[in-house]
């Protein structure tokens, strides 16, 4: 059983499931070569793959590009299906900032296959989040900048305000599609600068100088 944490406080919340967003912001999609999606894409991550700020990131042996994707990542308060817009925003409790894990070379292998590419997605340690900033706390403006640096060089620096589908928006489409649940985490897309990092690779992101993350890259072997 995985739980998050909540800001300034001792209150956990035990994670459902983990749905993630892919293509999200135009400046991602131009950069890996694709085109905007009629509708958002839409992927799940075991709870498995979770952990948290300050852990490590396992580097699987069965790869050789492992991605960083930083990412905005709500947590779902109550149960929703079919949502109205006003009903998908009141149903964020909370949010923080993530890292998408991603095996990029296991992606394309089985993308050119015309296979799904779950295991380039939901492998061990590939979720990291940190604490949880609840809504009440600080309702979410939609211009939160989104910043991740390696070995302390930025890679990714963009705002939320970029997303092609917002927060409300995201979970008011998942809702038309399968049930969210009260401690689900969404994950809402990365913008570009996504890249390679390897074992020894120490990762920052932060969410607005509001919360961060730190977690190293190590490898499977260790």
């Amino acid at each position: 059983m995985r739980t998050v944490k909540f800001r300034n406080s001792e209150k956990t919340e035990v994670v459902g499931k983990i749905v993630c967003v892919g293509q999200n912001y135009a400046d991602h999609i131009a950069e890996m070569g694709g085109e905007k999606p009629d509708f958002p894409v839409v992927f799940l991550k075991p709870t498995s793959a979770l952990i948290y700020s300050g852990g490590e990131i396992i580097h699987p042996s069965y790869s050789n590009n492992l991605h960083h994707e930083a990412e905005l990542v709500l947590l779902i308060g109550n149960k929703v299906k079919n949502a109205s817009k006003e009903e998908a925003e009141a149903a964020i409790a909370g949010y923080t900032i993530g890292l998408d894990m991603t095996l990029r070379d296991l992606q394309k292998q089985y993308k050119d296959k015309g296979q799904p590419w779950t295991i380039s997605k939901s492998f061990d340690t590939s979720a990291v989040v940190a604490e949880i900033i609840p809504t009440e706390e600080r309702p979410l403006e939609g211009d939160e900048n989104i910043l991740l640096k390696v070995n302390n060089e930025t890679r990714q620096d963009c705002s939320t305000s970029k997303l092609i589908y917002n927060p409300a928006e995201v979970v008011q489409y998942l809702s038309s599609m399968l049930t969210l649940e009260k401690g689900d985490l969404i994950f809402t897309g990365t913008p570009s600068g996504v890249s390679k990092v390897v074992p020894g690779d120490n990762i920052y992101a932060e969410l607005s100088c509001l919360v961060h993350l730190d977690a190293k890259v190590v490898s499977d072997e260790n």
